[in-house]
Formats: structure tokens, sequence, C-alpha cells
């Protein structure tokens, strides 16, 4: 159990356990910090390495998490050679941020309550986060944030309007906020073995198979190789009421068996994730796509399709090039029977000011409809 130590104003020697979702290791050197702690001491700490345990105002903390955040900011990442050199070069000062933003730490006692003036009540968020209590601990609390906001995501639900209802993603599972790739299966016509049953591999909050179970498919097996993923694809299929029709197995990629239709929305850019969360956008080596592509004719029927639904970004970041996914399509005995474009209609296409705006900008997600050689 790795644990965290400090010394209070009075020298007295003090200690917690630690816990970081990115596996970051605790920090060496801890110090106290309250409503005096300046933005420009805090920030000069944190770049040093030293993390800072907060004991003041909840608020105040928060706004010292903005103004490091600033300064950092003011330094921002040169643009590379080339977008592909751009993209390493942001996702290095992306990490340098999280790293500096994440040294400053609060303490959850032990059924995860936060001991500070004009805290918010943050246990059941952190239940739904973390599992039951075992004991006080320490985290960042940029993380914490993050388990705070996950709760009202998934409190409120995503409105889906393929599905004409919400989807309630839970912590560490990616939100369906970009509803281009939903509305891409919503709108695909069904070959003919699909209507008696389908697979969605990696189905996160389960949005793609509650979608086919809405459009009639008789059988929907459901898989994700996380645990958080099943627990919130399961809970979404018994509200949406589609517990009937479909199944939740796993973890694993493929389940037993064949159907006439296999979906899979896999990460789409070929690099490493920093957070559980980032593992629905980032794959290393694109392990997730191949292996979908390579295990995809042996769990096809007769007469049935597997669908890629997959952003072109990496592509147009120079990540990956469309020849190399020809290939690999080929390569796992597959043809291409057709082939739907959508752009997107996230923010983040729109904002001039992002470093991978150009990328972004021309960004095409495709359902890619592939049948067995």
């Amino acid at each position: 159990m790795s644990t965290i130590h400090w010394t209070t104003g009075t020298n007295t020697p003090c200690s917690a356990r630690w816990h970081s979702e990115s596996a970051t290791p605790p920090p060496r050197r801890v110090v106290g910090a309250d409503d005096r702690m300046r933005a420009d001491a805090a920030y000069r700490l944190a770049c040093e390495g030293t993390a800072l345990l907060w004991r003041g105002d909840f608020p105040q903390a928060r706004q010292l998490l903005q103004a490091m955040g600033r300064r950092i900011d003011r330094k921002p990442s040169r643009p590379g050679g080339s977008l592909a050199e751009s993209f390493h070069l942001h996702r290095r000062a992306r990490g340098h941020r999280a790293r500096v933003l994440g040294r400053l730490l609060v303490l959850l006692d032990g059924d995860y309550g936060l001991d500070l003036r004009r805290a918010p009540d943050v246990r059941r968020a952190c239940v739904e986060a973390y599992g039951p209590p075992s004991g006080p601990m320490a985290v960042s609390l940029t993380e914490l944030l993050g388990v705070i906001g996950a709760h009202q995501w998934r409190t409120k639900g995503v409105e889906v309007p393929a599905l004409d209802a919400r989807i309630h993603p839970h912590y560490g599972v990616f939100s369906p906020v970009r509803g281009e790739y939903v509305d891409l299966v919503a709108r695909a016509p069904l070959p003919e073995p699909a209507r008696r049953s389908a697979f969605d591999l990696g189905t996160g909050t389960g949005v793609l198979a509650a979608v086919l179970a809405r459009r009639g498919v008789g059988r929907v097996v459901a898989t994700d190789i996380s645990p958080r993923a099943l627990a919130c694809a399961r809970e979404n299929i018994r509200r949406l009421r589609f517990a009937g029709c479909v199944d939740v197995v796993g973890p694993g990629l493929f389940p037993d068996g064949c159907a006439g239709l296999v979906v899979c929305n896999p990460p789409w850019i070929p690099a490493r994730p920093t957070s559980v969360l980032e593992q629905g956008v980032y794959d290393p080596g694109g392990t997730v796509l191949r292996a979908f592509l390579n295990g995809l004719a042996a769990h096809l029927e007769p007469g049935g399709e597997g669908w890629l639904v997959l952003s072109d970004l990496a592509e147009r970041l120079g990540l990956r090039t469309r020849g190399e996914l020809l290939a690999d399509i080929e390569a796992a005995g597959l043809y291409v029977v057709d082939r739907t474009d959508t752009r997107p209609r996230h923010p983040r296409a729109r904002d001039a000011a992002d470093p991978l705006h150009a990328a972004r900008a021309a960004e095409v997600t495709s359902l890619w409809r592939l049948a067995g050689g």
C-alpha cells in the first residue's frame, strides 16, 4: 500500500494511504497548505515536485488550482514541424500540466468525508468511483473534482436522440457525448442476419447495444474489458428495459459464438492513455482495433457484417495512414462492403485556439461495413 507522509505545524508526523486512478506514484515530499498559500509559491513548489496537502477552505483550493493552471498556460507548447510532432508536444505539455496540478492534495476521511471549510458532501460520489471506503486516503484535488463531475453526469445522464432516452455514464467510462458515432449505428442498413443477433464489442455505457436493441435486433451480446464499463452498461440496459434482449458479458473483447452483426467503436488514437477515462480514446499501437479486425471473420454468421466505427483523426495527425488501415482489413481476410462518413459536432472541432485545430476541423468519423472474404 502506498502512503504519503507530512509533518503538521507542531512537527507531528502524519501519514495517509495514497490513491491515484492514473497510477501516479505518491509524492516524495508533502507540505501543508491553507488559505495563506499564494499561487506563485504553490506553483513553484508543485513544479519542483512538492505536493501540497490542503487544509483550508475548499472553494479557495479550487481557486488556487485555477491560478496554478493559468501560470502553466502562460507557456503554451510550441508548434511542431508536423501535425504528428505537434500532437506529441501537446500530449507532453498536457502531461506536465496534469502532474503539476495533481500535486494539490486533499485528505478523505474513513467514510470519504472531506473535513474542509465549505466542502461539499462527496461521499456518494466517492463510493461510486472508488467502491466502499476502507480508511482515510489522500487524493489529488483534480482527481476528486473529476469524481464529483462524474457523479453529476451519472445523476443527470446524457440525452441520446437515437434512443429518445438518457444514458448515465459511470466514473471512468467514456460518455456518449459525441453523438455522431451513435447516429451512424442508428441509421446504417441492417444486414438480414443482424435481425437475429449482434455483438457490441467495447460497449462502454451500453449505448450502442441499446440502439441495436431498439432497432429490433433479437439478441445483443455486449462486452467490455473494463469491469466499470460492464457495471455501467448493465445498469443502463436495465434502466432502458432492454435486459430481456441484451446480455452484458466480460471482461473480454469477443464473446463465444457468432452473430449476424459485430459492432466495434474502438479507441481511435494509437497513443498511450494517461488516465482511465482516456482509454476510450487512446490505444497504444491500435491493439484493440487490430484485435477486432483479426477476430471478426471467425465470429460472423454467413451473410453477416462487421461495423467498424472509427474517426480518422489519427490519419489527420500522421499517426496512422489510410493505407495501413486498409492493409490491416485485408490481412484479416475482410473486405469493405460500404462506408458512411459524418463530420464531428463537438466544440473542439471549432476551437481555433487548439494546437491540433487543423486536424480536428477536418476530422471524419466513418462506419465501415466489413464482411469476410
